[in-house]
């Protein structure tokens, strides 16, 4: 659930054993070759990379910052959001690759907020979209036209979509429970996301106008944030070993898994490992669909 980067972000200690800190490992997976490549390994804490659209480079968010890594790991500095500094792991790129949709908290506000902004993929000054918080990005339309976002309102999480500039905010979803981490399909017919309605996490899918929902898992693990491969034809997804509930939480036993989008036919990717919570929030395939990347965690001793 998002309030749980909150929690994170105020004390990533509360959830680490007494002790110990976090290393943060980065990845990309190669689906031809079923194996992945670690390619930074730090003694911090970052979240959630994102795959440049049109550059051989990484995005990730660590302390409120953006940072571009390359793909061999060499740190390319960071990006310049302005005055908006306080950036939460729901972040991503336009098809195009020409915008950055940033999910952020605000200076001037000392309690947890989180709007969506736009900024030119270069960097620049980002401009606001949604006037309510808190409001989460995962996912903008193949056109360019309109973004989908989790986000609160009246005390319920759902699925909401607004056209990039702002305007009207369309709730897309209205089931009991948690529903999350929305994404169009690259052929812009569906709407992924995870929703706690049936009381187990599971993938679902619905029509972009929020209609004809259907459920894509079925299975015993507690099932998040699935993103579309740029074939169209399968996702990866993470999924917690234990029942989480309708909760996201850092330092979990989970894994990796594609879902063949036709057959619902699902297959391991990666062994269980200590992740979640900014593991892989947001789309990180590559553009030419052979990679993926994404973030493991270990503990070290103070």
């Amino acid at each position: 659930m998002k309030f749980l980067f909150f929690l994170l972000t105020l004390s990533l200690q509360a959830q680490i054993p007494e002790g110990k800190k976090v290393i943060s490992n980065l990845y990309l997976y190669n689906i031809e070759t079923g194996l992945s490549k670690l390619i930074l390994k730090e003694k911090r804490h970052f979240e959630a990379p994102n795959w440049l659209v049109n550059e051989k480079a990484l995005l990730i968010n660590s302390n409120g910052k953006l940072e571009k890594i390359s793909l061999e790991g060499e740190p390319l500095g960071i990006l310049n959001t302005d005055q908006i500094t306080k950036c939460n792991n729901d972040h991503g790129y336009s098809f195009d690759g020409k915008i950055l949709f940033i999910s952020s908290g605000k200076k001037e506000v000392k309690s947890h907020t989180s709007y969506i902004y736009k900024v030119a993929a270069k960097g620049g000054v980002p401009v606001q979209i949604t006037p309510k918080s808190p409001s989460y990005w995962h996912g903008v339309s193949p056109d360019g036209e309109d973004i989908v976002y989790c986000a609160e309102r009246n005390g319920n999480y759902d699925v909401y979509k607004m056209n990039v500039d702002g305007g009207e905010e369309i709730r897309l979803t209205s089931s009991e429970g948690l529903d999350d981490g929305p994404e169009y399909s690259p052929d812009g017919m569906y709407i992924y996301f995870n929703s706690f309605r049936t009381k187990q996490m599971q993938i679902w899918r619905m029509k972009s106008d929020g209609t004809q929902a259907e459920q894509m898992t079925f299975d015993n693990y507690s099932n998040w944030f699935a993103h579309i491969a740029p074939n169209n034809n399968q996702a990866v997804l993470i999924s917690y070993i234990e029942n989480q509930e309708d909760k996201h939480p850092f330092g979990r036993a989970v894994k990796l898994r594609l879902i063949d989008l036709e057959t619902k036919k699902i297959k391991d990717v990666t062994d269980v490992f200590y992740g979640g919570q900014g593991t892989i929030n947001v789309p990180s395939w590559s553009p030419d669909g052979r990679e993926f990347a994404y973030v493991r965690y270990e503990l070290e001793d103070l």
